[in-house]
């Protein structure tokens, strides 16, 4: 299976590939922005993409022509203003998912925020919920397609090594997880048929990736 890593320059993106690139049945075209991160990815024997994801529909759906499933991981950042959280986290995964559905693809996995139902909304601080909502609406738009999604929640993301380990449910209490986790998630969604029409929220946990994914599924 060849796998579109959208925002593959991030910090979940760029373990999401390196993963890939180890799988036996996955491969990985990073979809990123600029011509010089590309060494990165050629280095690890991945295809790239160089598409700004706040151009139109059609460059993102090109780059999807020849693969069999979409993971979006961008985000725009805790750095940067409401404009770009509409721009990237909803505008741009709208446009994601619109491009998936033009170029033919129906995997595709959405890398989500923890909580995005309407009453987190009203529960996030005031800094924080355009965000959620952002989230919130590119979600339901992907709920109401008829792609094969699969939506991650993440608990708080670190950047301590991973541990191989999580906690995984429809419902947990909010804790942190490492970015390299979710990576492992990605990658045991993507290998797992049953995690498809599935949503859940990940933390940090006891329960190594490959079985908590599989638990979910059944």
């Amino acid at each position: 299976m060849k796998v579109l890593v959208v925002g593959a320059n991030g910090q979940i993106g760029k373990h999401l590939v390196s993963f890939i690139q180890d799988s036996d049945s996955l491969k990985a075209k990073a979809m990123i922005r600029k011509a010089e991160q590309a060494t990165y990815f050629k280095d690890l024997g991945a295809e790239t993409a160089l598409v700004d994801l706040e151009d139109d529909i059609e460059p993102i759906a090109k780059a999807a022509e020849d693969v069999d499933a979409i993971v979006f991981t961008a985000g725009s950042g805790p750095h940067t203003g409401k404009d770009k959280t509409i721009m990237i986290d909803l505008d741009g995964a709208v446009k994601t998912i619109e491009a998936a559905k033009k170029a033919g693809v129906k995997r595709f996995v959405m890398i989500s925020s923890f909580d995005t139902r309407r009453q987190a909304i009203q529960d996030a601080p005031e800094s924080f919920a355009p965000y959620v909502a952002a989230k919130h609406y590119a979600d339901e738009w992907l709920k109401r397609t008829d792609l094969d999604y699969t939506i991650i929640h993440p608990g708080g993301l670190t950047n301590d090594e991973g541990t191989g380990k999580v906690n995984i449910a429809t419902d947990v209490e909010i804790d942190k997880v490492p970015r390299e986790d979710i990576a492992r998630v990605i990658v045991a969604s993507l290998e797992n048929e049953k995690t498809i029409g599935k949503e859940f929220q990940v933390v940090k946990g006891s329960t190594p990736v490959k079985d908590a994914v599989d638990a979910i599924t059944k």
